[in-house]
């Protein structure tokens, strides 16, 4: 453990586990996006408003870094660690809004299962930011997260040969494809979170 001289700034524990929070309940209004009868247009509203309160963490992290003298740990991991959970964030919003633009009515099945390899890893990113002030049970959060990303993958892949199988007409598959490649890169962007961490927890060690 590194010697510390002087006082670090331990709020930034408080607002990644905030914006981590946030993605559970963006991942949640991905579950209720697909759910029957769904009211879209109030998922669409409530997930704008997630992503606006996710940016408005993101900035307040990136104003203390600019301001702090002393972090607890190293600025271009904080850094990384802001922007990824963001960039999971947009992500999800992008789906969502991308549906409704698109007037997308009927989802094919295999999207719920990104959905929930995505609420999974939200709730364990949400579990693990606690965790680093103390830099302690990480492993197993990296791991998790790391083989959530592989299956996210293998959907995909069963998705796009879905798209493909002639199933849909064209228009339809350049409309879906635009969504489960977002889907696709919010898993994607929990897998950056959790490499950051991980290095993190390397060096801190």
């Amino acid at each position: 453990m590194r010697l510390r001289l002087t006082p670090r700034d331990d709020s930034y524990f408080e607002m990644f586990a905030d914006s981590a929070n946030n993605l559970v309940i963006a991942a949640r209004l991905l579950v209720e996006l697909i759910s029957e009868g769904a009211d879209r247009d109030a998922i669409a509203e409530k997930m704008r408003a997630c992503e606006h309160a996710g940016d408005e963490r993101t900035h307040a992290i990136m104003r203390r870094l600019n301001e702090s003298f002393v972090t607890p740990f190293d600025r271009e991991d904080i850094y990384r660690l802001a922007s990824s959970l963001d960039d999971v964030m947009d992500s999800m919003d992008a789906a969502v809004d991308l549906v409704g633009l698109y007037g997308l009515d009927r989802l094919p099945k295999g999207i719920i299962d990104q959905i929930e390899v995505l609420e999974r890893a939200a709730e364990l990113t949400a579990e693990a930011m606690p965790r680093l002030r103390s830099m302690k049970d990480l492993t197993r959060y990296w791991i998790e997260i790391n083989q959530l990303e592989n299956q996210a993958d293998q959907i995909y892949r069963r998705l796009l040969a879905k798209l493909f199988s002639g199933e849909y007409d064209a228009l339809t598959v350049l409309k879906l494809k635009d969504v489960i490649e977002e889907l696709e890169t919010a898993a994607d962007a929990f897998e950056h979170v959790a490499n950051t961490v991980e290095s993190i927890a390397v060096k801190e060690s």
